[in-house]
């Protein structure tokens, strides 16, 4: 008579990032940005290859967000008070650019990725009060937040998705974030985005660590929306 020996089903992999490593994934996130930019404002999009590496600027900005406030502590430590601030000024300040540069609806709508980040930071928030109330304005938040900010409902699916992995991840979560990923679709019309996942699994375990640079990530968005104006300007 044999006996079976029960086992435990395969647990999803976590993602643990020094930060080191998540610092590198912030300058590469930086780098598919700009290359996108340069294409969309200098190259009129005449280069398919960069406008498909710009596809992971947002999923790859927008992980390391979810990471950092999924870090245990974070409501605690304040983390969504200093944060949300700084997203606000630095989207305010690079808006004139934006807008100036065109290709916006009405001559403003969608609000640049800094409002897109800011109204995920602040859904979260909500979220990680737990209250009824709390529950409820961040579904509000969601609803009415994705309507006016670039990449819309997607771009905050994703960050909610992978967020939620990060605290615990599950099979059903991966399946989840990876979901939130290709919604991305709707607007890219590509699924580049999905491939920033597995690259942020590769990330976690690279042998990178780059020093970590606090406001550089800020300032350098409104400042390259600046250059590109003007050097448009000049192009022209």
């Amino acid at each position: 008579m044999t006996t079976r020996t029960w086992r435990a089903p395969l647990r999803a992999p976590a993602l643990a990032f020094t930060d080191g490593r998540l610092e590198a994934v912030k300058w590469l996130a930086l780098l598919c940005m700009l290359l996108d930019h340069v294409n969309k404002y200098l190259l009129a999009g005449a280069e398919p290859a960069l406008f498909a590496l710009g596809r992971l600027a947002l999923p790859l900005f927008g992980f390391v967000l979810a990471y950092n406030l999924a870090r245990p502590g974070a409501l605690a430590r304040g983390a969504y008070r200093r944060l949300l601030p700084r997203l606000a000024a630095f989207g305010a300040l690079a808006s004139p650019f934006f807008i100036a540069l065109g290709g916006l609806g009405w001559g403003w709508w969608p609000l640049n990725i800094m409002f897109t980040l800011f109204v995920a930071a602040a859904v979260l928030w909500l979220v990680e009060v737990r209250s009824s109330s709390a529950i409820a304005g961040a579904i509000v938040l969601f609803l009415v937040g994705g309507l006016f900010v670039e990449f819309w409902w997607p771009a905050l699916a994703y960050i909610l998705a992978a967020w939620l992995y990060c605290r615990r991840p599950t099979w059903l979560r991966m399946v989840g974030w990876l979901g939130a990923a290709a919604s991305l679709y709707l607007i890219n019309d590509n699924l580049w985005a999905v491939a920033a996942v597995p690259a942020l699994f590769l990330f976690a375990g690279a042998p990178v660590a780059l020093p970590r640079a606090r406001w550089i990530f800020y300032a350098f968005y409104p400042a390259h929306l600046a250059a590109l104006w003007g050097a448009r300007a000049l192009l022209s």
